[in-house]
């Protein structure tokens, strides 16, 4: 596994719909060592951060394997590293990896954390409103890390999966659980016990857990 490319990029204001939106969905290659810190990597900065950012969403992961499958349903689209607004593009990790995985890259170290959700800001980058369906639908959505610990990488530098945790649902789970798995009790409550996933996704599967009978 290797990180193909190191991605940043700064917010900018655009045209959607009519009204101005300020995003930093756009991100292109960094060359050198990239200082990565506990919020973001070096260079690049969140718009929204009411949405976007934070500890438990500092650096944004997207597959390189991913891209081959995009270019196949978005034929008329340029595809180069961090069209999809990530800070990683990577060679060997996937959605079936574990929320709660740890990732050692250069001096710094990672943590799994949860999937990406699309918004808008996905159709702004590709110009068009149905991508954050067909991103969703996909599966292909990418995930979100936090810093275990800070440091510097740099694109080809080896990705090692030092220690997983030893009760966990993948990436992948998690975003079939949010989009569709309704009825499967079992994993929702197995996804409120993992303490690698955010509270606040947490909290959405314990709203969706049935009451027992009384």
């Amino acid at each position: 596994m290797k990180l193909i490319s190191v991605n940043a990029g700064l917010p900018r204001e655009v045209t959607w719909n009519g009204k101005k939106v300020t995003t930093s969905i756009w991100k292109a290659p960094v060359n050198g060592p990239v200082r990565v810190s506990r919020l973001n990597v070096a260079g690049d900065r969140q718009s929204d951060l009411a949405a976007h950012g934070g500890s438990d969403k500092a650096v944004y992961v997207y597959p390189a394997e991913h891209y081959a499958f995009w270019r196949r349903e978005l034929a008329t689209v340029e595809l180069p590293p961090g069209a999809f607004g990530e800070n990683f593009t990577t060679e060997g990790l996937s959605e079936e990896f574990r929320i709660g995985d740890r990732l050692r890259i250069g001096t710094a170290e990672f943590a799994i954390t949860q999937p990406r959700m699309p918004c808008y800001k996905l159709a702004i980058r590709f110009g068009r409103a149905d991508i954050v369906k067909r991103f969703l639908k996909s599966g292909r959505t990418g995930f979100y890390l936090a810093v275990v610990r800070e440091g510097e990488v740099e694109a080809g530098d080896p990705i090692h999966l030092d220690t997983r945790p030893g009760e966990s649902l993948t990436v992948a789970d998690i975003t079939r659980l949010y989009a569709a798995d309704s009825e499967n009790q079992e994993m929702l409550m197995l996804a409120t016990r993992l303490s690698g996933l955010p509270e606040s996704w947490r909290d959405y599967f314990r709203k969706r857990l049935w009451e027992p009978d009384k």
